[in-house]
């Protein structure tokens, strides 16, 4: 799903961590490359994250407590700055997709915000928040792509995506970025752990006019995600739930195979070829 409702301006949570790390740094009196050594990451990984190029890992923050002798600190610090850059209405939906055994995903419009390439991503945003400045842009940007950190735990969930082909064809941004991100997606469809979907226009009528997610934790729970103009709404009501599963099912049965829908996925990137 795409958070699309206008949220406070946060604070640059990556560069934030990133001060933190280089205070306890020089507080211990460490070089970069003798810090990362007491962490067992690399240099190059800890200067990313000095930087604030990027949001440290819950394992980083671990680390830091670890070395610092502050159980948790550095862990709860780092996952309150994850939350920053959404919309407040959002972040139970973040929280529950982190810990999610399977999420199946159906988009009408705009692809899936964990399968979204930074530029795709900053095309959304800028169509969707064109008064807020290149910084602002930048930190929606960031949050967003913190979102693909699910499929990179130690306990890889199943990620469905059943991607309506106008999401496909929509330009977002530029042809350039539209090739990029479909390149992308197909790279993706191809893991062990995500299955793409492409329900082609000739389908007819969708059994869904909307998108929505079906979520499913590891004690087979699931909730029903959906959004409205003005905000998103978390459902565990059984009746709501398996209407929507139902629902997926007759989406899933219409669409291209995986192996069809990758082939279309590619044909469409070539067109958006120069």
């Amino acid at each position: 799903m795409n958070e699309s409702d206008e949220a406070q301006e946060p604070a640059n949570g990556a560069a934030y961590f990133g001060q933190e790390v280089r205070a306890l740094r020089e507080s211990l009196g460490r070089s970069q490359e003798k810090f990362a050594e007491l962490l067992h990451y690399q240099q190059a990984q800890v200067s990313k994250v000095e930087n604030g190029t990027v949001l440290a890992s819950e394992a980083f923050a671990e680390a830091m407590d670890r070395v610092a002798g502050t159980p948790g600190v550095y862990v709860r610090l780092r996952n309150k700055l994850s939350k920053q850059g959404h919309p407040e209405w959002f972040i139970p939906y973040v929280e529950l997709e982190k810990s999610a055994a399977k999420v199946e995903d159906f988009s009408n419009a705009l692809i899936m915000g964990m399968l979204q390439t930074s530029d795709y991503a900053e095309g959304t945003f800028r169509a969707t928040h064109p008064r807020e400045t290149d910084d602002q842009i930048k930190m929606r940007v960031e949050a967003r792509l913190r979102r693909r950190e699910v499929m990179d735990r130690e306990a890889l969930p199943l990620l469905w995506v059943i991607l309506h082909e106008a999401t496909l064809r929509t330009v977002v941004g530029s042809p350039a970025v539209m090739r990029g991100q479909l390149e992308h997606l197909a790279a993706e469809g191809a893991t062990p752990h995500i299955t793409l979907q492409v329900l082609p226009s000739r389908a007819g009528a969708p059994a869904s006019s909307l998108p929505f997610t079906l979520l499913t934790q590891e004690d087979g729970s699931t909730v029903l995600y959906s959004e409205t103009r003005e905000k998103g709404n978390v459902s565990d009501s059984v009746t709501a739930v398996a209407s929507a599963q139902t629902t997926y099912e007759r989406l899933r049965a219409a669409a291209l195979s995986p192996e069809e829908s990758q082939a279309l996925i590619r044909q469409i990137a070539e067109e958006y070829a120069p």
